[in-house]
């Protein structure tokens, strides 16, 4: 009790409550019932007829109560079963557009991954093809063609800037002269 200073001489109540019961209830109304009977104005058969009408009446009023409560359970049971089907529903819905989208991205990812092959193979057959090519040329040179004339780069050689040369043309001497350079170690631009 904060903020309260108790004397000892001063006289103090305890209340303590107890929640009632519905025993207590039906206690009461049978000690009421029973002194409605001894101090009724009546006879005892006409106590007895307005007893069992009143019997029936409560029993009738019990019954309809009854009824209302089982209606609005039944309402309330139905209720919320339509309300869980309408969620269930909503979810199936949900899960069978999702599933939608993720086949139509599995789908665009095949057709891209298709392009994507179909783009890197056509760049493989035209490297190819150019490879092809240069080689082709490179054998059908003829042996009169002057050395300091237009020459050929050959990719993979000093010659061609991998390993850090001057880029310039490579004639036949030069190749070779590279080549050796090559299989020694040598990254020089000097001829051989």
């Amino acid at each position: 009790m904060r903020g309260y200073e108790l004397e000892d001489a001063e006289p103090f109540v305890i209340i303590e409550k107890h929640s009632g019961s519905l025993g207590s209830l039906f206690v009461g109304v049978a000690i009421g019932a029973g002194l409605a009977l001894l101090f009724a104005p009546q006879s005892g058969p006409e106590t007895r007829r307005e007893l069992t009408r009143q019997a029936r009446r409560a029993r009738q009023r019990a019954a309809r109560l009854a009824d209302e409560v089982t209606s609005t359970v039944s309402d309330t049971i139905q209720q919320a079963r339509d309300q869980v089907e309408d969620r269930l529903g909503a979810a199936r819905q949900a899960v069978d557009v999702r599933r939608q989208q993720v086949a139509r991205a599995v789908e665009a990812g095949r057709a891209a991954a298709q392009q994507a092959r179909s783009e890197l193979e056509r760049r493989i057959a035209e490297g190819k093809a150019a490879y092809e090519a240069g080689a082709s040329a490179m054998r059908t040179r003829t042996p009169g063609e002057p050395e300091g004339g237009a020459g050929l780069i050959v990719p993979g050689t000093a010659e061609a800037g991998v390993l850090g040369a001057a880029d310039r043309p490579v004639t036949e001497p030069a190749r070779g002269a590279a080549t050796r350079r090559n299989a020694a170690g040598g990254t020089g631009g000097g001829e051989g």
